[in-house]
């Protein structure tokens, strides 16, 4: 029976992805520090319906700690890792940077040193969309200019990338890197638009929208994620000297194992059209608080998702409404709203 580490356990995705694996039949070690950047319940209450599959087990530990990963692979040896842990939210990374330095560079160095002593046959991290910032040519590739971004919370997951290429390099680890773009539905961060809108909405709360609701995202349904990463779990990509051949538009390096790939919906939707599939999934028109544009914001994003197509044969497709409906429907239930 195969094992996986799975970082960020509790968290959103983390909670789906360790769910698919565990469906699956694989044995899953769940890693995660349940901060209290919010509703530590809410993490605690995903770990415990994790709990109840046999092949999980929950370890609580910051990734930043030293050894901690080294002896958890060590003893463990996982065949995959999967690399979701991470300090998020772009507004947060402006009023606490060192939040993201602690998570996210030096957790993940923590985890690449891990990975180095015992190796892995694939390790799949987690990046975003939120790395193409100033970059406006749409849709956004893989191997188009990620260079300039917007927020720290988009220039630590730059490094990421950055650090895990030359590990891939270096030392041979075969590196996914997945961006993802806007990731909603059930189990969700209640600081995430989806979750902060439909709380607002039934409370009767003017809900805040900024750049006047000039924004469009590439909304994407968390089960379409999960399925991606499924699909990408045994496509670890190739060393150099294997006599490789790169598919069209492939962000494969030409000097490492390693990859980066899209993962979205690929169509873009105006946030003002988003805020009318919560109003119909809740049956209630918003209060509309229109604002400027925040700092650290981009105005749209949108994934070519050609690569993923082309590597897995699969495309997220759950429509917006639909999507968003189940979240509400899970919202109402697990609220008492």
């Amino acid at each position: 029976m195969p094992t996986a580490l799975v970082t960020g356990s509790a968290g959103f995705i983390g909670y789906h992805v360790a769910r698919r694996l565990l469906e699956e039949g694989w044995q899953v070690i769940g890693l995660d520090a349940l901060t209290d950047y919010y509703d530590v319940g809410l993490k605690r209450k995903r770990h415990e319906m994790l709990a109840g599959f046999p092949g999980f087990r929950a370890e609580i530990a910051r990734l930043e700690t030293p050894a901690v990963l080294e002896v958890l692979l060590a003893e463990r040896r996982p065949e995959v890792v999967v690399h979701l842990a991470a300090q998020a939210g772009v507004r947060h990374s402006i009023e606490r940077p060192e939040d993201y330095v602690n998570a996210n560079l030096i957790g993940t160095f923590r985890l690449l040193e891990a990975v180095r002593r015992q190796p892995v046959r694939h390790l799949l991290m987690a990046s975003t969309s939120s790395v193409y910032g100033a970059f406006t040519e749409m849709p956004f590739a893989e191997t188009a200019c990620a260079d300039r971004p917007m927020s720290f919370y988009a220039a630590t997951k730059k490094a990421n990338e950055a650090m895990a290429h030359s590990y891939a390099h270096l030392y041979g680890v075969p590196v996914t890197m997945f961006r993802f773009f806007t990731v909603y539905g059930p189990w969700g961060r209640p600081d995430m638009a989806h979750f902060r809108f439909t709380r607002a909405i039934l409370a009767g709360v003017p809900i805040d929208i900024y750049n006047g609701g000039n924004l469009r995202r590439d909304f994407t349904y968390v089960d379409d994620l999960t399925e991606a990463l499924w699909r990408l779990l045994p496509l670890a990509p190739p060393r150099p000297e294997s006599g490789r051949e790169p598919l069209p538009g492939d962000s494969l390096s030409p000097v490492a194992p390693f990859r980066i790939v899209n993962i979205g919906n690929a169509q873009p939707v105006a946030l003002m059209d988003y805020i009318a599939a919560i109003e119909a999934a809740t049956g209630v028109e918003a209060r509309k608080n229109f604002l400027p544009m925040q700092p650290g914001d981009v105005p749209a994003t949108w994934a070519d998702t050609a690569l993923l197509r082309a590597l897995t044969g699969f495309s997220p497709q759950t429509p917006v409404g639909e999507g968003v409906a189940r979240f509400v429907a899970w919202y109402r239930d697990y609220y008492h709203v």
